[in-house]
């Protein structure tokens, strides 16, 4: 098991010694964690209200505050720090957090939703509705949003949401694939909450969403505050690509029927309006990480690449296509190197095995990585903490990954990726990366640095 804690070494240590393995792996934890920091809810609400983005509030004005998601409770302590008046609000956290005064505080579930979540939803709607003109519904939106603000359609159950959301998680539907069937389950998505509120609507968001459409609104926490393109239609189109159609609830199915027929309200569109001068600011993503572990990979002494296109698609190919483009990348750049890139790969499931999208990419381009390079070490790590369903924030390879595998008695790879089992894989070899509950969330961090 590998633990990001504090660096043991001055860096002046590494300037001036050989890359050894051990060293760069001490390299890739500092950096992951410097990446991770880099997207600290707190500094980026803190960044957002110095640069203005509540200018226009003028003293006085009440102020309701929805907080949703993996990074709600930093977010809403930051606000009302800064902000200095009392608030009123709530917090739906699937993290535990601390208390913040005037905000009430609903424990709710991820990735699939649980009766706190239904419970927070239905109040959040109710705040909102009582947020009059000339005040402000401020929401504060990041990564598990979606999960944390459920509200049913009516001829929808709690249990039909989470069926749902369980057989398109493990069919590997994209994000904004899944956040368009969850809209169209939902009485608080795609708009609806912005629109319960008579006065102005801020969002806050810090975005986790990296395609099709990167930091789309409509997409970040299923759009709560967002207008929504997508319809009935496109919702019922990807139930059925996912290929789980026949085991779906029928209710689910009935709904969306109804809503493709125009027998049920739409979704806020495009070409609807939103609370006179809502505004919508994303004030943190991905690009904050990368920028972070960039600059601490340079102050170790890397020249450091950072990759624009996001790190998408199945996990099992993503990661093995990762490894293959390093070849490339390293040929081209200065040594020692360090890549820097983010995104988000899905998993589909076809085995009992345990695992998470991060370990799954770092197992696919396990024996790629020694195939390719002499002396190299990769992580992949959720930037909230968490990859799949387990206690580990994702994993390292390295150069001598399938020695040490192979010492320690563990089948190969595709074993381990035939049954979605990367984590007994990792476990065996004592590389799964633990970081614990980050209080925030941009997706995924891949760091490889090449000696």
């Amino acid at each position: 098991m590998v633990e990001i804690v504090a660096d043991t070494l001055d860096p002046s240590f590494f300037r001036s010694s050989p890359l050894t393995l051990s060293i760069l792996r001490q390299h890739v934890l500092a950096i992951v964690r410097a990446g991770i920091a880099g997207a600290d809810p707190q500094t980026l609400v803190k960044s957002a209200l110095a640069g203005g983005v509540l200018s226009r509030v003028p003293q006085g004005t009440k102020v309701t505050v929805i907080a949703a998601g993996k990074a709600s409770g930093a977010m809403a302590s930051a606000f009302t720090s800064e902000f200095g008046q009392s608030v009123r609000g709530l917090i739906a956290s699937p993290q535990l957090g601390e208390r913040v005064d005037g905000l009430e505080w609903f424990d709710v579930g991820h990735p699939t939703p649980t009766e706190g979540s239904v419970d927070a939803g239905l109040r959040a709607l109710q705040l909102a509705s009582e947020v009059g003109e000339g005040n402000i519904l401020l929401v504060l939106l990041s990564g598990g949003a979606s999960a944390g603000l459920t509200v049913p359609l009516e001829g929808v159950s709690l249990d039909d949401k989470v069926r749902v959301t369980r057989l398109l998680l493990e069919n590997g539907i994209s994000i904004d694939g899944l956040n368009c069937v969850r809209k169209h389950l939902s009485a608080i998505k795609g708009g609806r909450l912005a629109i319960a509120a008579s006065g102005r609507c801020i969002t806050l968001a810090i975005s986790d969403v990296v395609n099709p459409v990167p930091d789309d609104p409509a997409v970040i926490g299923s759009g709560l505050t967002a207008v929504d393109p997508t319809t009935y239609a496109d919702a019922l189109q990807c139930l059925h690509s996912s290929g789980r159609a026949t085991l779906l609830p029928r209710a689910v199915v009935s709904v969306l029927e109804r809503g493709s027929n125009g027998e049920v309200e739409e979704t806020l569109k495009p070409n609807d309006h939103l609370p006179n001068n809502s505004e919508y600011h994303i004030i943190g993503s991905r690009l904050d990480a990368m920028a972070a572990a960039a600059h601490e990979a340079r102050r170790l002494g890397f020249y450091a690449l950072t990759l624009e296109e996001p790190i998408t698609g199945e996990a099992r190919v993503s990661g093995d296509a990762y490894i293959k483009s390093l070849a490339r990348y390293a040929h081209e750049q200065p040594r020692p190197l360090c890549v820097v890139s983010a995104g988000e790969t899905t998993v589909k499931v076809r085995g009992p095995g345990r695992g998470g999208r991060n370990q799954e990419f770092a197992l696919a381009g396990a024996f790629s990585l020694v195939r390719r390079f002499p002396l190299a070490v990769v992580a992949s790590v959720g930037t909230d903490g968490i990859d799949g369903p387990t206690d580990a924030a994702g994993a390292i390879i390295d150069t001598t990954t399938p020695l040490r595998a192979a010492n320690a008695g563990l089948e190969r790879p595709e074993y381990y990726l035939g049954s979605n089992d990367s984590y007994a894989f990792f476990d065996g070899v004592g590389d799964l990366l633990h970081t614990g509950a980050t209080a925030t969330n941009v997706g995924d961090l891949q760091i490889a640095l090449i000696a």
